[in-house]
Parts: structure tokens; sequence; C-alpha cells
């Protein structure tokens, strides 16, 4: 079972992966510069964090993405967020989220050209096994989602915090 596809439920993948650009330009400029570096919970990632690992994760997808479609039954590559997040310092939250934005048109750019055929293409995953090349955009649409929901949560606790 893919996890982060679970979130999805009935939404296209397509239609999220579309909309979450502009759904975190909203968020970030609700929290503000001092708002993005507060944490939920201590120990978790503050916004500018996750704004970051959203980069990181676009960054992946786009090669995922094109190695599925250049190699048959290609093995995905997976990586270890914890050991990436230790370069998170170095990277301001309004730079992730530029960038972000910029790979997730040019992969909506990708995405929106391919035929029914290369949607299906089957690839390897180590720890989730084979699936469809749709799963995988599933699988990034729903990891969207998950961190989309951990922001709203920080800005409703930056909204209801004393001043």
């Amino acid at each position: 079972m893919n996890p982060y596809a679970s979130y999805l439920g009935t939404q296209d993948p397509i239609h999220v992966l579309s909309t979450t650009p502009s759904r975190l330009e909203e968020i970030a400029a609700s929290l503000g510069e001092s708002g993005v570096n507060q944490r939920l919970i201590p120990g978790k990632w503050s916004a500018r964090e996750i704004l970051i690992h959203l980069a990181d994760c676009e960054v992946a997808f786009a090669f995922r993405y094109r190695q599925g479609l250049a190699e048959d039954h290609h093995v995905i590559q997976p990586f270890n967020q914890e050991k990436w997040a230790q370069c998170y310092g170095a990277y301001a939250g309004r730079e992730a989220l530029r960038t972000y934005s910029a790979l997730r048109q040019w992969n909506l750019a990708l995405i929106r050209s391919l035929t029914p055929e290369q949607m299906g293409r089957t690839l390897n995953h180590p720890e989730r096994g084979d699936h469809s090349f749709r799963t995988l955009i599933e699988t990034n649409a729903g990891h969207d989602i998950n961190h989309l929901r951990q922001l709203e949560n920080l800005q409703v606790a930056a909204q209801h915090k004393p001043a």
C-alpha cells in the first residue's frame, strides 16, 4: 500500500499537483517571515523546512518521472529525508517556494503530455514494489496533501497565538 496516494481519496492527482503551488504561496504569505520558522511541535519541521522538503521532493520526483519514462521497469531510488534535511539551514523558505513552483510547472508540462501507455508504465520502488507511472503521480499529489495539512495546522496555530 502506498501511504501517500491514500491521502488523495477521490481527488484528481493532476488537479492537486496544479493547485498546490498557489496554496503554498497563500500559506507562506499568511505566516510571514517570522511565522515560517515557528514549530508547532518541538522537534518537528517548521513551515520553512516543509517548504524546503517539498522543493527537494520535487527535484526527486522530476528525476523519477524522467527515468521512469526513459527506462523499462525503472527502479526508483529512495532517499532519506532526514539526511537531506541536515542541509536545510542553507535555504530560505521563499527561495524553496520559488524553486518548488518552477519545478512543479516543469513537471506538470511533462505529465500533461503523457499518453495512457506511458501512464501505465511499470516502475519498481524497492520498499513498495511494482506500480504504475500513474501511481508515482498519485504519490506526489498525496505527499502534497500530507504537507499542506501540516502547513495548514501551523497556519491555524499562528492565527491563534497570543500577540
